[in-house]
């Protein structure tokens, strides 16, 4: 079967291919593609060897997972490949779940968390994989490492001609770009490519983007087919699908609304939360008091609002220290700003602390931001609005290009 053949027979109402702008229908619930391509009876993976690079958030409504669903469909996957994390999910950050047969398929799960696209390419040499499936849950934000292991596949693919599908999924920030774009000097695994810091986009639509806008210079071009998420619009933020954690510390919907900007407090001495039950939407230090939510609330940032907050973290920075800081409530979803509210913590924090206020000394910051700009404009005193008026015009020309690849209205 030829890739016109596979597209056109894949399934016949999930539209596959190009992103092209498509109207939700109010009364239609939202479908993620692997519940669209499920209710098709997977025929478009019929005769295919294929290979799934997916984490517990490849999903249907129902919650089991599409690895399941497909074995039980009789149409058992050659291999699946694990992201950080891990396929199951049993790592912490920074960690994966290594090579292994999966207890409750026996399907090969092999270690993609850090390889390289030459090591996807043997991965999917030894596997006799012939088409790619991508299927995990995306938070929006560029230093999530998920997208980034779905450009290296990619680019694997690519490499062995394999065909590359990708299961379409709501973004949970919605829709509009925020924030500054990648400067390539500052890539790394947090960031591979310029793109904005919310990048506003499904894994669908990023999948056509970075087709289109990096792989002809990075290793050629793989077109990859994508299975899109119906009944979704750009504005909303709750999609009413089930919500599984894409990882250990974005536990909720809230977190990932907060999570394009408090990810920032990584790159500083003050802790992001990690190690209470509200990751990135506490934030602190020890000896930090009631002024710095006075001082937020003061600045009436759109959509959400501070409380004070005291906690002791169970691991990470100031494990079983008592910390004080704020804990972010998100009122208005569709009028909250991540970055902005971000920045206005940062450089609310250096002036109202300037004796517990730190940026790491590995300046981890620049690698989350993109570059060094937001460390020295608030080092060198910026206002709020001077740091987020820097990169406007990135911004907007980011926001151009992205839009012949958006496909959700």
């Amino acid at each position: 079967m030829d890739r016109r053949g596979f597209l056109v027979g894949a399934v016949a109402a999930p539209a596959l291919g190009t992103a092209r702008a498509a109207a939700a229908d109010p009364a239609e619930p939202v479908a993620a593609g692997a519940d669209v391509l499920a209710a098709d009876g997977w025929r478009a993976l019929e005769g295919r060897k294929v290979g799934v690079l997916t984490n517990p958030t490849g999903v249907l409504r129902d919650l089991t997972h599409v690895v399941d669903a497909l074995t039980a469909a009789g149409r058992r996957p050659v291999a699946v490949f694990g992201p950080e994390h891990g396929f199951r999910g049993t790592a912490q950050a920074g960690g994966s779940e290594g090579d292994h047969a999966d207890p409750r398929t026996g399907v090969p799960v092999y270690d993609a968390y850090g390889a390289s696209a030459a090591d996807l390419a043997r991965m999917f040499g030894k596997a006799g994989v012939d088409t790619v499936l991508f299927d995990i849950a995306d938070v929006g934000a560029r230093f999530y490492t998920y997208i980034w292991t779905m450009y290296t596949a990619m680019k694997a693919a690519a490499t062995t001609r394999a065909r590359f599908v990708v299961l379409d999924r709501p973004n949970p920030t919605g829709g509009t770009a925020r924030g500054p774009v990648l400067d390539p000097r500052f890539a790394s695994g947090v960031g591979l490519k310029p793109i904005a810091q919310q990048h506003g986009m499904t894994v669908g639509e990023l999948a056509g983007y970075f087709d289109a806008e990096f792989l002809p210079a990075d290793g050629g071009r793989v077109r990859p087919e994508v299975v899109w998420a119906r009944g979704w619009r750009r504005s909303e933020v709750d999609t009413g699908l089930p919500w599984v954690p894409p990882s250990p510390n974005v536990p909720t919907r809230d977190t990932a609304l907060v999570y394009p900007g408090t990810c920032l407090f990584e790159g500083t001495v003050f802790s992001e939360g990690r190690g209470t039950t509200r990751p990135f939407e506490t934030i602190g230090a020890p000896e930090v008091d009631w002024r710095w939510a006075e001082d937020l609330n003061a600045l009436g940032l759109a959509g959400v609002r501070f409380r004070e907050t005291y906690f002791s973290p169970a691991f990470g920075k100031f494990a079983g220290q008592v910390c004080g800081g704020v804990a972010l409530e998100v009122t208005r979803p569709t009028a909250f700003d991540p970055v902005r509210t971000a920045v206005a913590m940062l450089v609310t924090a250096r002036r109202r602390y300037p004796d517990l206020f730190a940026w790491r000394p590995d300046h981890y910051v620049d690698l989350l931001s993109g570059s060094d700009r937001l460390r020295l404009a608030i080092d060198a005193g910026a206002g709020v609005d001077e740091v987020t008026g820097a990169w406007r015009a990135e911004l907007a020309a980011f926001t151009r290009s992205r839009r012949p690849h958006l496909h959700h209205r």
